[in-house]
């Protein structure tokens, strides 16, 4: 397996920030991996849902409010 750190479009340096935010200081790289990965899937839950509202709206574009109320509704 290819190991690219940008793989699905998230840098794992934004990664890094985010974990060290936290107050740890060394962040392995499967520890970065993962928290990109969990990211990723919890936003593609919330798209798909804010698509779902927009359509329900009678729209063809995902507003702001969507992408809220479907994070409101969509319990991490």
């Amino acid at each position: 397996m290819v190991r690219n750190n940008r793989v699905r479009g998230i840098p794992l340096a934004a990664m890094e920030k985010i974990i060290r935010k936290s107050g740890n200081v060394r962040v392995s790289d499967s520890a970065k991996e993962e928290l990109r990965n969990i990211l990723v899937e919890k936003a593609e839950e919330i798209t798909k849902k804010a698509r779902m509202l927009s359509n329900h709206a009678g729209r063809k574009t995902i507003k702001e409010e969507d992408v809220k109320l479907a994070a409101k509704t969509n319990s991490f």
